[in-house]
């Protein structure tokens, strides 16, 4: 086995980079729409979402190139393995803000409501883990990224907490029952943009360290004895 010529792993990484901040920009417009009422820079994001996909297959198409004309040593292979799987992951991501975008130009043209106060920790904590996990992957920092798999739990409780005080305020005015289903599904796709984050996170790992972390929670809790 050979290894991939520098170019090429310096194309690779360069493009995963770039969509990840990509990612990170279309999150925070579509918060941005969430917050301010804004419609129209809701309206901007399927947009950016597209050039995400882009991106998704351009990385695919440079990965079978890699491939198919080398012979990867176990180090190379498992970058590349990573950076593949690190793309469907920021894929997500944009739909997932795309969602949120949704949510907002709906949001914007309903009546005002007192947004759930803490939709905006949610938010926070999200971007945060996917700051986080992404510059795990760019300074190869295996404990950066075990940090992200750490706080994945404030995301959810976040969420929990989004949830419940919607379905209170619901109760109690049911009139903006529409504007709270919006509220939850934004804290849902949240926290399925830090679901991601710790995806990528698990992937650094596996690709500095050569441990695999998907699913280990479930496997131990599974195993005999346990």
């Amino acid at each position: 086995m050979t290894r991939i010529v520098e170019p090429i792993i310096q194309d690779l990484r360069q493009k995963i980079l770039q969509m990840g901040g990509l990612s990170e920009e279309i999150l925070k417009k579509s918060m941005r729409a969430v917050f301010d009422r804004d419609r129209e820079v809701a309206l901007e994001v399927p947009a950016d979402d597209l050039e995400i996909d882009r991106f998704d297959i351009s990385i695919d198409d440079a990965v079978l190139r890699a491939l198919a004309l080398q012979a990867p040593v176990a180090d190379d292979l498992r970058l590349v393995i990573a950076i593949k799987m690190m793309a469907t992951d920021l894929e997500r991501v944009g739909d997932l803000s795309r969602n949120i975008a949704k949510c907002a130009a709906r949001l914007a043209d309903h009546p005002e409501v007192t947004i759930p106060s803490k939709l905006k920790d949610l938010a926070f904590e999200a971007q945060r883990l996917l700051r986080r996990a992404l510059d795990s992957f760019s300074e190869s920092d295996v404990l950066r990224a075990e940090s992200v798999l750490d706080d994945d739990d404030q995301v959810d409780d976040d969420q929990d907490e989004v949830v419940r005080q919607t379905i209170l305020e619901i109760a109690q005015h049911p009139e903006i029952s529409s504007q709270g289903i919006d509220f939850i599904l934004i804290a849902k796709n949240l926290e399925r943009v830090a679901d991601h984050a710790t995806n990528i996170a698990e992937e650094v790992i596996l690709w500095t360290d050569g441990r695999n972390l998907k699913h280990a929670t479930k496997l131990q809790d599974d195993a005999p004895g346990s």
